[in-house]
């Protein structure tokens, strides 16, 4: 029964959600408000609607419901709790159902806003999220419902259906498969959902891009008004990334945070589209420039977002992310095709409208380093897009599926993220419209003269490869250029009010959330440079097998081996856990690992889980390869020494500062008094 009730929900949920985007069109082109208000109220019942179907799909998985196909996929008995839980998203149809609850959540929040100053967007809103959730809810219905049933025929075959056939009977198993045991990690409880978020929270910026467009409402109100939706999923996006990585980091055995895996990158393109358009609109909101560029950007961002959704359930790519193949592919390919040629068409026909009065001034302007920084941000999304189309276009071309590896990645992307720093630092100083050239060099001389401290600390440590050193200068110069720009503010404001440094810094900052929330950002993405450069350039690696009571010497650690052993778990693995002391370099034991492979029986799927020494900068990483406890030969170990890694797991605490100081409301102003005391202060008018 609570399958039927589930599966009701999402149907009147996908008619709720074509209705909605009926009834926006007939609001818009008749101007009929009162359908425009019951657009509104359709979109807002989804979310409950969704919700009723989320609970129990969630409640199937916590209580065994292995009759439900989608519970028998993706969980088992032996799974704990969270993981049960967090098998919503940890499959095909679950995923589908949790991206669309997420889109109705937003699409609800939308709904509930003031529309008083807005009237005329309010249904081209609508019907675009309507539009983008009935699409997730149609795949949900009629291609991937996740309460689908297991059924036993009469001629003994055991088929899946939402509706019983005639004669069938229920057919509960015994046990489900269980999630892929790659996914059974504590990164699977948010890394989803945080890139879910930030994929969905972009639609927002989208459909109300795509309103203004319609209504030919082309100043920066749009802009105005979804900042913080785009600053918010920017976020989530970032963070999405992040603890993929770190996941990747702790259960691919890589070695590393990141390997160029198509699906990585079908969430890393998006990201760099969605940090273009947060830089652009500051250049439309400030000098009413760059508005083509802004739309551009927010419908790249969007069809990006459908893209890297496509390609996880599509199956057309080999990831370890991706799910198996699948018949909704050619959906999602006809809505991205639908989706872009739509908003290019809209694009072209107020393409004159959007032209700016105002020009660039100068090469070396604000806006102009704005503009150059778009610029590398679609080139990297160029790079990137066809190393991911590639093999799909080379199968097609010569039937045989191409590779693109890390090198070609790497290549590329190393000189551009090089320009980006430098125009990153350097828009920092630089100030709007006309500029001196020679005053602003002079102006970026000195952080760039204080910025060189990093790079002589890297030699000083022994980084002393000239591509390192130079990153390293180009990251001291943008950390310089912030913390320039902050002590200069700090200091006039301290001169000017008599305030403690202290005090200055905290009220320049919060009079000026935006522009020092975006610094501390900067700030982020420059800690995060140094972890980078640190595991590229300076990572060590070997790997030798070991009889017991020998090691091997990396970096500044020795690690010896001392014994494996192996066991069986309750939940259906084979474990082979070593032990292994590391040993500074005077020789003292600074810590015990044991790395180890996890074998899941049922799936025949091995599962290497390194042992990490982690210090304040570095990373001591070993991964058991393979074992023979019985002869001599002992045990082979790979092991890398990741030095300045943890400079890249702390960037994202920087940036979710950063984010919620640039996105937090401002405090409300007393004009009334202000109003009040200029009246008073107003001459009398003369008498007649």
């Amino acid at each position: 029964m609570a399958a039927i009730i589930g599966q009701a929900a999402l149907s009147v949920a996908l008619m709720l959600a074509l209705y909605a985007v009926s009834a926006s069109l007939v609001a818009a082109y008749w101007h009929k408000p009162e359908w425009a208000t019951s657009a509104q109220r359709a979109l807002l019942a989804i979310f409950p609607l969704l919700t009723l179907a989320v609970g129990i799909l969630v409640w199937a998985l916590v209580t065994y419901h292995y009759e439900l196909t989608y519970v028998h996929e993706v969980s088992e008995r032996a799974m704990p709790l969270y993981l049960r839980a967090t098998a919503l998203w940890g499959g095909q149809a679950g995923s589908l159902l949790f991206w669309s609850w997420l889109m109705a959540a937003f699409a609800a929040a939308v709904t509930l806003r003031d529309w008083r100053r807005d009237r005329e967007m309010l249904p081209w809103v609508v019907m675009v999220t309507a539009g983008t959730l009935a699409f997730f809810l149609f795949l949900n219905v009629a291609l991937e419902s996740p309460f689908k049933r297991f059924w036993l025929l009469p001629n003994g075959d055991i088929e899946a259906y939402v509706l019983p056939p005639a004669g069938a009977q229920l057919f509960v198993p015994k046990d489900g498969r269980g999630l892929n045991p790659l996914l059974r990690h504590p990164g699977m409880v948010a890394h989803p959902p945080f890139l879910y978020l930030g994929f969905v929270g972009f639609v927002i910026p989208y459909a109300f891009a795509m309103a203004a467009l319609i209504v030919g409402r082309l100043d920066a109100r749009w802009i105005r008004l979804t900042r913080r939706w785009a600053l918010v999923s920017w976020l989530f996006l970032y963070l999405g990334l992040i603890l993929g990585s770190r996941w990747a980091y702790d259960v691919l055995g890589w070695g590393g945070y990141w390997g160029w895996d198509p699906v990585e990158i079908s969430a890393f393109m998006p990201w760099l589209t969605g940090t273009a358009f947060l830089h652009s609109v500051m250049i439309q909101e400030r000098r009413n420039m760059l508005k083509h560029w802004n739309m551009l950007l927010i419908i790249l961002t969007y069809d990006l977002v459908i893209f890297g959704t496509f390609l996880t359930r599509s199956g057309v790519l080999s990831s370890v992310h991706s799910f198996a193949q699948s018949a909704i592919g050619p959906a999602f390919f006809i809505f991205i095709t639908l989706t872009f040629l739509g908003s290019m068409a809209l694009l072209g026909w107020r393409w004159n409208d959007l032209r700016g009065q105002e020009q660039i001034q100068s090469a070396w302007s604000r806006e102009a380093l704005f503009l150059y920084t778009n610029l590398v941000f679609l080139s990297m999304v160029a790079v990137n897009f066809w190393g991911v189309v590639y093999p799909i276009v080379s199968e097609l071309v010569t039937n045989q599926k191409a590779t693109v590896g890390p090198p070609y990645y790497e290549r590329v992307m190393g000189p551009l993220s090089a320009l980006m720093l430098f125009l990153m630092g350097l828009a920092t100083v630089a100030p709007w419209g006309k500029v001196d050239t020679k005053r602003l060099w002079r102006m970026a001389a000195k952080p760039a003269a204080v910025g060189l401290l990093l790079p002589a600390w890297a030699w000083w440590q022994g980084y002393r490869k000239p591509g390192a050193l130079l990153g390293f200068a180009l990251i001291g110069f943008v950390i310089a250029v912030v913390l320039y720009d902050i002590a200069r503010g700090a200091w006039a404001r301290r001169r000017a009010h008599k305030e403690p440094w202290w005090l200055a810094v905290v009220r320049l900052m919060t009079r000026n959330r935006r522009r020092y929330g975006g610094y501390i950002v900067h700030l982020s993405i420059a800690i995060m440079g140094i972890g980078i450069i640190g595991i590229e350039y300076f990572q060590l690696e070997t790997q030798r097998t070991l009889a017991a009571g020998e090691s091997i010497t990396l970096g500044d650690y020795t690690m010896v081996y001392d014994s494996v052993a192996i066991f069986n778990t309750n939940d259906g693995r084979q474990v082979a856990r070593a032990t292994v002391r590391v040993l500074d370099e005077r020789g003292r034991q600074v810590a015990t690992l044991y790395p180890r492979q996890d074998y899941y029986i049922r799936d025949q799927q091995p599962m290497t889980i390194p042992g990490v020494l982690s210090t304040w900068g570095e990373e001591f990483y070993v991964l058991l390869v393979s074992w023979k406890p019985i002869t001599a030969e002992g045990a082979t170990f790979k092991v890398y020494y990741n030095p300045l890694v943890k400079f890249l797991w702390a960037a994202p605490w920087v940036a979710i500062a950063g984010t919620l100081l640039a996105a937090w409301p401002e405090g409300r102003k007393r004009r009334a008094p202000a109003r009040a005391r200029s009246r008073a202060q107003a001459p009398a008018p003369a008498s007649a």
